[in-house]
């Protein structure tokens, strides 16, 4: 018997889920209630349970604190969560922790009873994994799906180009059928890098989980796949069927965008290719919805995108080569306003040309971000490369295609700048270094420019440029603050001052004094000694 534990802070809510379901019938037992995290935690400490079912806002700590907490101490304990309309925000954060089963309020009866029943079955697979019962079958099914997924990827390769049927049934163990043969391609675009990568997992599986029951009243077979934001598929039905498919997927979509709001700031779109009897086509309907799909830079996001007519020609040359002579001054001269400028002058470029597809558009960015990368020094260019790439491909529109690339320019700008300011600065560092150590010694510019390898005349000018007053005032500050110090610290006649300071005539150093405070020295001493 799997051991079920409850947890609400109202109590009603806990004796109606526990009256609603008939435990025994699902192999289960609810083996205690609690009514905040804490006592959750306080039974597990001595006690087990293999599935919580738990508010997500409850007093003392939260159904979120608590999930955390169980995700990290009890990594195999199953979590249902319970939320209200009002708490989705509290339900995607958990689905960030890994938890996918969540209930709405009211609770209802048949959902309920479902969700135990695919968490106890998920629970009991792995367990017959661990004991290696009927761990032959399951591999050998497991295998042969990750086989028949592989058909996208290398369709997207066009490693089985002019396949037959009967070739990609045998060697994809499939059941294709003669008939109709459309291929689609959902995107998720927005702020999904707030999602954890097992969080995006859980989203994308229940995408897919979506997809497949949808489509499977009205499908002979189907390939179905999900990699990082985007669910790809090749599906395959009864042509009498054709006028369905895009009904079904527009479905799909419109309830996607529907419940978007539980992920965050994001947004679902769907190309569809054409229809098309032969398999050897399979290859150009997958290379369609691929171009496609980037058409919701132009076209819009949260509706399914069709027919696209490829130009296969060279075009905006005069772009990019704008744009490097641009970018190629910014690097030069470290100006974050001439990077600026290249942002600009590409909008305005795409935008004159009214006639460009959106896989051109995000072509000409990613194009420029590699261009731009090539033209710095950078010590991980491909991993940037790669993570820029990745962001362009979760943009939605040009403006935040644009700003991708900007983001890109001016990290690396403002390093480059601050580099090269460092290295500037760094002789007037060691310069004032060497004052504030040497200072009662005999110091000249000629001495200390030598030290820091610099012409005296040149060495002269940087300083003024970075300190506004000349050496010789900067030096005789550093030495009158020094001489104010100890005439307040210690009782050191003011000829011994005088020469601890680096001055030999007492005369000079006085009237120096004066003129820096105000005051001789003596009187600096009277007044605050």
């Amino acid at each position: 018997m799997l051991k079920v534990m409850i947890a609400d802070d109202e109590e009603r809510i806990c004796k109606l889920i526990h009256a609603l379901v008939d435990w025994t019938s699902l192999s289960m037992e609810v083996v205690a209630t609690a009514h905040n995290g804490l006592d959750v935690l306080e039974f597990l400490k001595n006690n087990s349970a293999d599935i919580l079912i738990t508010d997500i806002r409850m007093p003392g700590m939260s159904g979120l604190e608590l999930i955390q907490t169980l995700k990290k101490e009890k990594p195999e304990m199953e979590i249902i969560i319970i939320s209200g309309y009002a708490h989705f925000e509290y339900a995607k954060a958990a689905i960030s922790y890994g938890v996918g089963n969540y209930l709405l309020k009211p609770i209802n009866k048949t959902e309920l009873i479902s969700t135990l029943e695919k968490v106890r079955d998920g629970i009991l697979n792995k367990r017959a994994i661990e004991e290696n019962t009927n761990q032959l079958i399951q591999k050998n099914e497991k295998d042969i799906k990750r086989i028949q997924r592989l058909l996208i990827d290398y369709l997207l390769e066009q490693k089985c180009k002019n396949m037959n049927l009967e070739e990609l049934n045998e060697e994809y163990h499939l059941h294709l059928h003669p008939g109709s043969f459309q291929a689609f391609w959902l995107k998720m675009d927005g702020m999904t890098k707030d999602i954890t990568p097992n969080g995006m997992g859980i989203v994308m599986g229940k995408v897919e989980q979506l997809l497949e029951k949808s489509l499977e009243p009205i499908c002979i077979e189907m390939v179905i796949t999900h990699k990082s934001t985007s669910c790809i598929g090749v599906i395959n039905y009864d042509t009498a069927n054709q006028g369905e498919v895009k009904h079904i997927l527009k479905s799909c979509l419109t309830q996607l965008e529907y419940e978007k709001t539980l992920y965050g700031d994001v947004t679902f779109s769907m190309a569809l290719s054409k229809a098309t009897n032969n398999t050897e086509h399979l290859v150009d309907i997958l290379n369609e919805v691929e171009l496609l799909i980037k058409e919701r830079i132009i076209r819009g996001t949260g509706k399914i995108l069709e027919k696209i007519i490829i130009e296969k020609k060279v075009r905006d040359q005069n772009i990019l080569e704008t744009y490097l002579r641009m970018i190629t001054r910014a690097i030069e001269f470290k100006n974050p306003e001439e990077s600026e400028k290249t942002i600009q002058v590409i909008r305005d470029e795409i935008k004159k040309s009214k006639d460009l597809h959106g896989y051109e558009i995000l072509d000409i960015i990613h194009a420029c971000g590699n261009l731009f990368l090539s033209q710095i020094s950078v010590e991980n260019r491909q991993e940037e490369l790669i993570s820029f790439d990745e962001r362009c491909e979760q943009s939605r529109d040009l403006e935040e295609l644009l700003a991708v690339l900007k983001e890109l320019q001016d990290d690396h700008i403002k390093r480059l700048r601050k580099q090269y300011e460092d290295d500037v600065n760094r002789p007037i560092r060691q310069a004032k270094q060497y004052i504030q150590n040497h200072y009662s010694e005999p110091i000249s510019l000629e001495t200390v420019s030598e030290i820091v390898g610099l012409s005296p005349a040149y060495f002269s000018t940087l300083f003024k440029k970075y300190e506004k007053d000349g050496f010789a005032k900067y030096l005789m500050n550093v030495r009158i603050e020094q001489a104010k110090i100890i005439l307040r610290e210690s009782n050191m006649s003011i000829s011994e001052v005088c020469k601890k300071v680096g001055y030999n005539d007492l005369k000079h150093f006085n009237r120096t004094f004066e003129k820096m405070t105000g005051v001789k020295p003596a009187t600096y001493r009277k007044l605050y000694g």
